[in-house]
Parts: structure tokens; sequence; C-alpha cells
């Protein structure tokens, strides 16, 4: 990434480090909210870093090197330089949230992306959970953006500051926006939806910036005082403090489905049906759980 882009970067993102997070532990101690604990922080700090040492490591050795290949290929599209980075700024997004619904409903991707919801705690440094192996093939999503014709550099640019963005809305600390904020953008009350394990609230609101999204396609779910988010995972992880079960537990889940199963066609219903799914009905995905849950209503 050139010198402006992570000027830029550093610009927005010193304060969250320097500022916003050390407000919102200060905010959690003395009001007595236990936003935090140590061990929890930690862990969280852990899986940023593993994240974001393969992620140095396969943006620069794969991910630029494959929107480059397809860039070469791109459409001639006269931008002005508004358009461009608005454009960018949706079309980076929308992928966002297409990769983010996969995410959810596809256990094969799921077994990467659960560690990041995997904390009973929801706070900024929740943010930094990151999902450890998503570089590995979250860039074949910028694809698109690239045959259009916005330039590799740039993409990953607008990726790193939409998941800025995306960092403060991991908190407690706020409450509701004015609506029309709530309604355009992805705000802290939608994305602690996204992290609960209610029922009623799995796999809704998957948006990083934009809530648009999700209100087109119908994934999208307010916060109601009537339920309170609880955050974490619903299936049980064993040791979560274990630095390599924190990371692998869902991966040793599918292998232990896999070689319980001899049927070829569930083998492959244990990788790819959504988190939850079993041939027996011994587990339930998440819209069973809610058309159960609605039913009973």
């Amino acid at each position: 990434m050139d010198r402006l882009h992570n000027q830029i970067l550093l610009l927005f993102s010193i304060p969250i480090y320097a500022v916003i997070i050390p407000l919102e532990i200060l905010i959690s101690n003395f009001g007595g909210l236990k936003y935090y604990s140590l061990k929890e922080t930690l862990v969280n700090i852990y899986l940023n870093a593993l994240n974001t040492g393969l992620d140095i490591l396969l943006r620069f050795l794969i991910g630029l090197n494959l929107l480059n290949f397809f860039y070469q290929y791109h459409v001639s599209i006269q931008w002005n330089v508004f358009a461009y980075w608005a454009v960018l700024l949706l079309g980076e997004d929308l992928l966002f949230w297409l990769e983010h619904y996969v995410d959810h409903h596809c256990r094969l991707f799921w077994a990467v992306h659960v560690t990041h919801h995997s904390s009973a705690e929801y706070n900024l440094t929740t943010g930094f959970r990151s999902s450890v192996f998503m570089p590995v093939y979250n860039y074949l999503y910028f694809i698109p953006l690239v045959l259009l014709g916005f330039r590799p550099l740039d993409v990953v640019f607008m990726f790193s500051v939409t998941q800025i963005y995306g960092t403060l809305v991991h908190t407690q600390a706020v409450l509701k926006l004015p609506h029309w904020i709530e309604y355009i953008f992805v705000t802290p009350s939608h994305h602690r939806v996204h992290h609960a394990c209610n029922i009623p609230y799995l796999d809704r609101n998957m948006g990083m910036v934009f809530i648009i999204w999700d209100r087109l396609f119908n994934t999208f779910t307010a916060e109601s005082p009537e339920e309170k988010p609880h955050y974490g995972i619903r299936a049980p992880i064993g040791n979560p403090y274990h630095p390599v079960n924190i990371v692998t537990h869902e991966w040793k889940n599918i292998g232990k489905d896999l070689i319980k199963e001899t049927s070829l066609k569930n083998k492959w219903n244990y990788l790819f049906k959504p988190p939850g799914w079993s041939h027996d009905g011994s587990t339930k995905t998440s819209a069973q759980l809610q058309s159960e849950y609605n039913e009973n209503k």
C-alpha cells in the first residue's frame, strides 16, 4: 500500500488504540459494567496478532498478485474522483456482506469465522478478535471490483478503512443513534444483534458499514428492549482460552462428523450446509431454531 494510504489508515486507527478503547475501559471499570476481562482481552489481542501476521504475508504474496492478475482484464470506465471512491465503498461493502453471509451459512467457512463470535464479552477489542484464516480467501471476493477498473491497492485500502469502521461498532457504550443513521449505517445497536446468540438474533445484520444490504436481502433484525443480547456462540467449544483450541475447535467438530459418517452426501452436507445441520436432527441450524422459536411464541 502506498504512503498516502498508510498515512490515512494511521490517522483513523491511532485514536482507536490511544483514546477510544482506553475510554471504554474506564467507562466499564468505573461504571461497574464489566465489559472487559483480562483473559478475554488477551485472547482478542492474540487472535488479532495471528490474523494480522497471516494477512500481511498473504496480502503481498497472494492477495495483491491475484487482484493485479485480474486487473489486466478490467473494463474501462471513466469515473470522476467522487464516483470512483463512492462506488468502491458501496461495492466493497456489498461484497463483504456476501462474504459474511457465506461465512455464516456454510459450515466450512463458519469454522474460520467462528473465532470472531466465540467471546462471551462484547467490547471494542472484540472487533480485533479476528477470523484467523480469513486472509486465505477473502481477496477472492474483491475480484469483481478490479474487473470494474478499481486499482487493487485502492480495493485493499478501502477494505482496511471499512474494517476500522467495523471495529468501532463493537461497543455496548453507545445505545441508539438518530433514526436516519440507524436506517442507513451499521451501528453498535445493529452489530450487538449480530454478535448475540439469542435465537431471534442469529445470523442477522451482516453488513460492515451499511445496513441497507441487510434490509434489502431480508437479514436485518433490530435490537429489541425485550430481547437483551447475550454474546458468544451456542455450541460449547471446550477450553475457550487454549491458544490452539480457540482457533481450531470447529474444525475438530467437523472432523468428528466426517469420520462417523459413511454417506458421501452427508459428509458433503456436514461441510457445506449451514452450521448446526445434522442428518438426524440431533443439532439444528439457526433457521430451524428460529422457525421453532416463532412457532412457540
